[in-house]
């Protein structure tokens, strides 16, 4: 069981949140969000590369400035920096209510797109994963709106029960999202005319955080009490399993994207990190911070990255 971090990353800033690149051909992007704006880093680490003698290697490639404190990230499937020209794309929602959009050549061109509309905070956000023409919102005013990169404008909205925590768009699914709403219930939306299909239970509040598993599409996870919960659509509109996670409150969860049997989340007291095997009831990580905002993993790596205080800490995760 790891309790120090493995690694780490220092900031200007309290990090607010952090996103890993989850896309094959940009996974070595990090993307850390404070009160002011938006840095990423490239990351190497030795899990992938025995030269690396530091256990990890970083870059600081490029800042975007929000003027205000970030709230959530995602990154846009259209990023990569291995192939000419350059693209870096990617979203922030900012806690003055808008999302902006950041796409930029690494080179002269650089632009910002502002799409408003929300009444209230944004709570997560993310691309549609085939193209990325497509963003994906939900907050404290009970919609989800999905929006036209090209256009710049609203295109949907879905009607909520109870605020907007987690927004999930999955790969093998692109006409289905879903939707955590903080009341414990999650909903799936049809896109092809924009209709609820369906809906599961945590039979328990508050639900703060939620994530729909790469590896299978027919689990879903999320945080709800002090509890992790997971689900088989397939099975049941209630869970099929659950555990404890943090006795005070659970605040984030997260599938790993290169385990299909691992998650993290944070939680109280304090500010826990933990990391769970959902096989077994091994914890492999279980751990306090100062400071800890946001939750992400590596996509091809059991590295799990939290933000603290000025500083981004990574744990790796031993084999299973």
């Amino acid at each position: 069981m790891k309790e120090d971090s493995t690694y780490s990353i220092p900031c200007s800033h309290t990090v607010s949140c952090v996103e890993f690149s989850p896309f094959e051909w940009s996974c070595h992007l990090l993307a850390v969000g404070t009160s002011s704006g938006i840095s990423v880093f490239s990351c190497r680490f030795q899990e992938e590369d025995s030269e690396i003698t530091k256990g990890i290697e970083y870059t600081h490639l490029r800042d975007f400035s929000t003027q205000c404190n970030t709230l959530a990230i995602a990154w846009s499937p259209q990023t990569s920096l291995k192939v000419l020209p350059k693209l870096m794309s990617l979203a922030a929602a900012s806690d003055d209510r808008s999302l902006k959009v950041f796409i930029t050549d690494m080179n002269k061109s650089n632009t910002v797109k502002v799409l408003s509309g929300h009444k209230g905070f944004v709570n997560s956000i993310t691309y549609d994963p085939s193209e990325g023409s497509q963003l994906a919102s939900t907050g404290d005013d009970l919609t989800c709106r999905i929006w036209s990169l090209a256009e710049g404008r609203q295109e949907s909205l879905f009607q909520l029960t109870s605020p907007g925590m987690a927004v999930c768009w999955h790969s093998d699914e692109p006409f289905k999202l879903m939707v955590a709403q903080k009341d414990g219930i999650i909903r799936f939306f049809s896109l092809h005319n924009n209709q609820p299909i369906m809906s599961l239970s945590t039979g328990q509040t508050p639900l703060l955080s939620a994530d729909w598993s790469r590896h299978n599409n027919l689990l879903v996870g999320a945080v709800a009490g002090s509890d992790w919960i997971v689900f088989d659509v397939s099975l049941s509109s209630l869970p099929i399993e659950k555990r404890q996670a943090h006795n005070e409150g659970a605040r984030n969860f997260r599938w790993s994207r290169c385990h299909e049997s691992l998650v993290a989340t944070c939680g109280r007291p304090g500010r826990q990190l933990k990391v769970f095997n959902t096989r077994h009831h091994q914890t492999h990580v279980n751990t306090s911070l100062k400071v800890s905002y946001g939750l992400s993993w590596h996509q091809r790596l059991p590295i799990v990255a939290v933000g603290g205080d000025k500083m981004v800490h990574f744990w790796s995760v031993e084999s299973i």
